[in-house]
């Protein structure tokens, strides 16, 4: 009777269906949508249950023995189907996240824009959500600000979840009861074409959630895909909506865009579709009038690219500060130019604080990044207490990066990389008569802050009427 009342809720088919049967197809129209249902059968795709993570195979077995309906969906199907392997593996059922929870102890509910299940492997999570709906029952459970959803946990049919998300090759559903792939809406064919389509009419799906303009740009530039048209038309139009987004939110896309291994094709594809300028609108005006700092730039994220394809750490704080020392740079110009007593500094809080209002920007990336940028004017120094402070700062290390960022793209600055070099590689005793007896690193070390000694106390010195007793006045 239970099973019987979840068919009828959630619009559940029996097994005896045509569409259900592999290398079938059904039509139909959900919101406007036109949906034609394709069952590509196993030997139609490339998807093997051997590359699908055993914890997410796990969850879909649990759930299916329980009654539900569920299917691993979205990215890392498209991901399998371009012989890639999925950083994450996301499930959607028919089963509500309360369900979900009382079916798995290591479950925990999240989100209050989207409810959702995390099943807990470790340190592996499996996202679970249900299927979205399409209308609204009128419960509250919707909510829209000036056309954009803030909040949708109404549920509903596998037909209305597909028509609900953003991109077609992101509608793909892995059945693991016949191991076929079910396309709603035309997504496989596009994953063969490597082209991105919203699923509807571009201009509504984008005012729904303004920052599918940033996913459109990140998947083009991951994938390597090519963008509709339509949705570059409507992006053109639309693009200002992102100042209303959740400045939360554009940073969590702005990482994910810089910090995943394509942060140069990610740029390319902002600057191309003119995102880049909503976000990061000062510098963008400092790219257009100085060529210098787009090198400058571009080295940056391609360094950042290699040291993820290298499997090194990389920082948001370093990165940060070379997307926005642009605009820093231009800010302390014309501070200069207004007679300010300390332009560099008052640049520094002004574009941090200008930028952190649009992109939520942590203070634990934003001081590290602040430090980075004051010490660049220290390597101008050539004084012996100084240079030996500068090296024994914690931030040295990054400001130095900094700087053979900088000396790359303006070769007025090579002379004074060059002579921080020399203390790494043992010549600055040509430096002696300003660093006298400086320690230097020998040949091929990397330049590191010099060990601090520990001063020793003297003791302090008895006057003529003092005895070494005299102290013992006070002990009585």
């Amino acid at each position: 009777m239970l099973k019987k009342l979840f068919d009828r809720a959630f619009g559940r088919k029996p097994a005896t269906s045509p569409a259900n049967a592999p290398g079938t197809q059904a039509s139909a129209k959900v919101d406007a949508v036109a949906i034609n249902l394709q069952v590509i059968a196993r030997d139609g795709h490339c998807i093997s249950r051997k590359h699908i993570s055993p914890n997410a195979l796990r969850v879909l077995y649990k759930l299916r023995d329980a009654g539900f309906t569920a299917y691993l969906v979205g990215g890392a199907v498209r991901d399998l189907l371009l012989q890639g392997l999925p950083k994450d593996f996301d499930v959607a059922t028919n089963a509500h996240p309360e369900q979900v929870k009382h079916l798995f102890r290591n479950c925990r509910l999240i989100g209050r824009r989207f409810r959702l299940a995390h099943v807990h492997y470790g340190a592996e999570i499996i996202e679970v959500a249900t299927f979205r709906g399409i209308e609204d029952d009128g419960s509250g459970a919707r909510e829209l600000v000036d056309g954009r959803i803030v909040r949708d946990n109404v549920y509903g049919t596998i037909e209305e979840d597909a028509v609900r998300r953003d991109f077609t090759v992101n509608a793909l559903y892995y059945a693991i009861d016949d191991y076929s792939v079910r396309d709603y809406v035309g997504g496989f064919q596009d994953v063969r074409d490597r082209v991105l389509r919203l699923i509807g009419e571009p201009t509504r799906r984008l005012r729904e959630d303004p920052v599918r303009m940033l996913r459109t740009a990140r998947f083009a530039a991951k994938l390597g895909f090519s963008i509709d048209p339509a949705i570059v038309s409507a992006i053109s139009q639309l693009k200002d909506l992102l100042n209303a987004a959740p400045a939360a939110r554009l940073f969590d896309e702005c990482l994910k865009m810089f910090m995943a291994g394509y942060a140069l094709a990610s740029f390319r594809q902002l600057w191309q579709l003119r995102l880049f300028e909503v976000l990061f609108p000062e510098t963008a005006l400092a790219l257009r009038a100085d060529p210098a700092d787009l090198v400058l730039l571009e080295t940056a994220l391609t360094s950042t690219d290699q040291r993820i394809a290298d499997d090194k750490p990389v920082t948001p704080a370093f990165l940060f500060a070379a997307l926005l020392w642009p605009a820093v740079k231009v800010m302390a110009a014309r501070n200069q130019q207004r007679g300010a007593e300390d332009p560099w500094d008052d640049a520094i809080h002004s574009v941090v604080s200008e930028q952190t209002s649009r992109i939520a920007l942590p203070k634990r990336f934003s001081l590290p990044m602040q430090e980075i940028w004051s010490l660049q004017s220290r390597f101008e120094t050539r004084q012996k207490k100084r240079v030996g402070r500068l090296l024994a700062h914690p931030r040295f290390r990054a400001a130095f990066d900094f700087l053979a960022l900088r000396a790359h793209a303006d070769p007025t600055l090579q002379p004074t990389l060059a002579f921080w070099l020399s203390l790494a590689s043992g010549e600055a005793a040509a430096s002696a008569s300003t660093l006298g007896d400086l320690p230097t690193a020998a040949d091929g070390e990397a330049l590191s802050p010099p060990k601090k000694r520990r001063r020793r106390r003297r003791k302090p010195r008895l006057d003529a009427n003092q005895t070494a007793g005299a102290g013992d006045h006070d002990a009585g």
